[in-house]
């Protein structure tokens, strides 16, 4: 993608971000930055300069009266908040802020979910301390994720016959959203237990074992430049990043700085190739 559409798309999720920022600290609900955005922060004061994305987290409970906010902070506002029930065509499990003003194409990733610049915000739930039980709770969840992502027709490229078939009819809504309780019955089934104190975003892209956080990591944060305002982080960050990373402030290969999910942009009446 060419640094003008990647300053673009920063531009625009930094937007986003301030927006959520300014409501998370209205309301007082405690946030930390997650993966490439929690790298950024650390590594550049910012954005990764090749990344399209910004990652935030949330316990679930933190997570569920942000959402409740959101539909009415939102109302009279540029941005859509899209969860698994205010979007019925989208499968993640996970909600993101998109801007209204934006549309985006994804890479290997075509369904008919409402599309824009995003900031994903994820919910963070107690995991169990059995690693047999933690490999049957991620095999359910992903099982399910695997009905949804069929049900709601996700793929990875366009083909013509997805051009040609009906909209998706009630019943199949229907059955996708039952499916949808199940899977947030599998994230949260662990949260009640006092006893467990480490958490994780089940919707991760790494590894199970990369981005378990602890309850103490969680509670112990601090603010650090992102861009031209500022983002919370745990005071752990050490330990989270290299635990995902590796030795993280060495910048990888050059052949590997790629963006990883937008292909296309539309905004303000002008079309932007990756």
């Amino acid at each position: 993608m060419s640094e003008t559409t990647i300053s673009l798309i920063h531009q625009v999720e930094l937007k986003i971000f301030k927006r959520f920022k300014q409501i998370v600290q209205q309301y007082e609900i405690p946030y930390i930055a997650m993966g490439g955005t929690l790298l950024g922060a650390v590594r550049h004061h910012g954005f990764i300069p090749w990344d399209d994305d910004m990652d935030v987290g949330m316990l679930r409970d933190d997570y569920e009266k942000f959402l409740q906010i959101c539909s009415a902070e939102f109302q009279n506002d540029s941005y859509f908040l899209q969860t698994p029930w205010t979007d019925e065509n989208y499968a993640l499990s996970y909600a993101k802020i998109l801007d209204r003003n934006t549309y985006i194409e994804e890479k290997n990733n075509v369904n008919n979910a409402r599309k824009g610049v995003f900031l994903d915000i994820f919910p963070l739930d107690k995991i169990p301390a059995s690693p047999s039980r933690q490999r049957h709770q991620i095999i359910q969840m992903r099982r399910l994720d695997s009905r949804i992502y069929l049900k709601l027709r996700y793929n990875v490229i366009d083909n013509p016959i997805r051009r040609l078939q009906s909209s998706l009819s009630p019943e199949q809504i229907l059955a996708a959203s039952q499916f949808k309780n199940q899977r947030q019955q599998v994230m949260t089934q662990f949260n009640s237990k006092l006893a467990l104190t480490d958490f994780k975003n089940l919707a991760s892209q790494y590894a199970y074992d990369k981005e378990i956080i602890s309850q103490d990591q969680l509670e112990n944060t601090m603010a650090l430049p992102f861009e031209n305002t500022q983002i919370t982080v745990p005071k752990d960050f050490d330990t989270i990043l290299t635990n995902i990373y590796g030795n993280y402030l060495q910048l990888p290969p050059v052949n590997q700085r790629n963006d990883k999910h937008i292909a296309r942009l539309i905004m303000d009446n002008q079309e932007f190739e990756g």
